[in-house]
């Protein structure tokens, strides 16, 4: 949401700026937005009660980053009134679809396709689709099979699909070495995720 959205309050109608400037100090609450690539996504929170004739509850939910202090915004509607931990978790999934996107063109190639009409747009949405739904599937399959050992991360879809593509659809005479490189990988990455998770807890 803009911060120049009007909401309004049982004071009144106000920017959404203008009322992020009047939170108090002791409003603000440090709770993660889920976890990242890099630990968990931690925000401050402020949560304000909007004013509306209409059944529900509706809330300005307002984030604040911890290191820029750069705000951002989020009109909140439910049935019945929510805890703040609820709403910071639902803002919070907005990532994990941005990442299915970003995944399904990055892995399937859902953003190359030319639409020229329906039929074909369809049928190539459901072809990228099926492919990234494959590779989750071999994932977590793998992952349950067999668990990763502690030096490496477990498998991802990524790596999965490099492996598939160097093994299967590109045959290699050295599928050990092409193993061996994704071991490689894996276990730089566990390190790289375990560190992270250090600083970060050395710094809250």
């Amino acid at each position: 949401m803009a911060c120049s959205h009007e909401v309004t309050t049982g004071a009144g109608k106000f920017r959404a700026d203008t009322l992020a400037k009047e939170v108090p100090k002791r409003a603000w609450q440090k709770l993660s937005a889920g976890a990242g690539a890099k630990g968990h996504r931690f925000y401050d929170w402020a949560v304000i009660d909007l004013v509306d004739p209409r059944p529900g509850s509706r809330q300005l939910l307002i984030r604040r980053n911890r290191s820029t202090g750069e705000l951002a915004y989020y009109r909140c509607y439910s049935p019945a009134p929510v805890p703040l931990t609820t709403l910071v978790r639902v803002a919070g999934s907005r990532w994990r679809v941005e990442e299915f996107f970003q995944a399904g063109k990055g892995l399937a190639a859902l953003d190359e396709h030319q639409v020229r009409r329906y039929p074909s747009w369809s049928r190539w949405v459901t072809l990228a689709m099926l492919a990234h739904a494959f590779l989750a599937v071999v994932r977590a399959d793998e992952r349950d099979r067999h668990p990763a050992p502690a030096a490496l991360i477990p498998l991802t879809c990524n790596e999965i699909q490099r492996l598939f593509i160097t093994l299967v659809v590109q045959p290699v005479h050295d599928a050990v070495h092409r193993l061996g490189w994704s071991d490689w990988r894996r276990r730089h990455q566990a390190r790289s995720q375990a560190s992270h998770y250090r600083r970060q807890a050395a710094q809250a």
